[in-house]
């Protein structure tokens, strides 16, 4: 009798290469330390704490890194432009996205690197953009019921965002994104930042990994991470994230919910029991189902991740094989 005899399934080699904490902080050799105790204080975020520690141990070998990275990139688009007889025409941009859950601390990494890459002698000038300004203001999203859908793909003007990418990445001068108010949770009408033309641009949101659906009929449309150089996710557990976003928005009850600006004043008055509930459902109707079903399965498509522990402590980085 004749059997089929069953081939074993390849296996994929895995993306990434993995360090320890250790194993990562040596990786900085002789990278100076640029940043004071006072510089953290005014980068971090609420409820995110960093320390000098943490900037030694993980940040400042992956400034190193990307000290090595523009460099060849830089050297690479020189050559492109000599072979296209193109020399002369301004610089292209790298970017770099920065990706991962509400609440895992996107805001200060993006605000600690860019404070770190800025102070090379060769990339002075870096600028920082979030994907927040490009969310659709909330008059639409009402109509479109979607506001409890906030910081879906759909909830975004991806268009604008690619459009914006695309003419920073061009060399542009004085590209222009909006500007989004956490206070009053919505866009700043006439409010803008101008990126003109920088060395370094680092782009944070929480689905800037993720793809483009397909349009039916008609071209095909960019990633919004076509257009990155390098991308990091941030990640952490679950229920940390939970935890960590709770925390928050408690913390915001006695601060920022309390300006009778806010979008969210309404919850400074209720009690501790009724916030905390209130955090909870919001973190599981609309957060949690946000990162399980479009962050979470971009994380293996960053250059880097790093993996956050119980006390916001990087614990492990991976870093994508080239």
């Amino acid at each position: 009798m004749n059997e089929r005899v069953k081939k074993p399934i390849a296996t994929v080699a895995a993306p990434h290469r993995h360090f320890t904490r250790d194993e990562w902080a040596e990786l900085r050799a002789d990278t100076p330390l640029t940043l004071t105790v006072d510089d953290l204080r005014k980068l971090q975020s609420t409820n995110d704490p960093i320390s000098l520690e943490e900037v030694i141990a993980i940040y400042l070998p992956l400034s190193r890194l990307l000290a090595l990275y523009v460099a060849a990139t830089q050297g690479l688009f020189k050559a492109t432009q000599r072979f296209l007889g193109a020399e002369g025409e301004g610089k292209m941009p790298y970017i770099i996205g920065i990706a991962g859950s509400v609440a895992v601390g996107k805001s200060t990494t993006s605000r600690v690197m860019q404070a770190l890459l800025s102070r090379w002698p060769n990339t002075p000038k870096v600028a920082l953009v979030t994907t927040d300004g490009f969310l659709l203001p909330n008059r639409i999203l009402q109509q479109q019921g979607l506001m409890d859908r906030k910081g879906f793909p759909e909830s975004f003007n991806g268009a604008a965002l690619l459009h914006f990418l695309s003419d920073v990445k061009a060399g542009m001068r004085n590209v222009k994104a909006p500007v989004y108010s956490h206070l009053s949770y919505d866009l700043m009408p006439g409010e803008f930042v101008t990126v003109d033309r920088p060395d370094i641009l680092i782009v944070e949101g929480i689905n800037v990994l993720a793809p483009n659906r397909p349009h039916k009929d008609g071209p095909g449309v960019p990633f919004v991470s076509d257009f990155f150089d390098f991308s990091v996710y941030l990640h952490a557990d679950q229920d940390l994230l939970e935890k960590w976003y709770v925390s928050r928005f408690m913390r915001l009850r006695e601060t920022s919910f309390r300006d009778p600006r806010s979008y969210f004043t309404k919850y400074a008055e209720i009690s501790d029991d009724e916030a905390v509930a209130v955090a909870h459902d919001i973190w599981t109707r609309i957060n949690l189902r946000n990162l399980r079903e479009n962050v979470l399965p971009t994380r293996e498509r960053a250059s880097l991740i790093l993996t956050k522990g119980a006390s916001h402590r990087i614990e492990e980085v991976a870093l994508r094989k080239l």
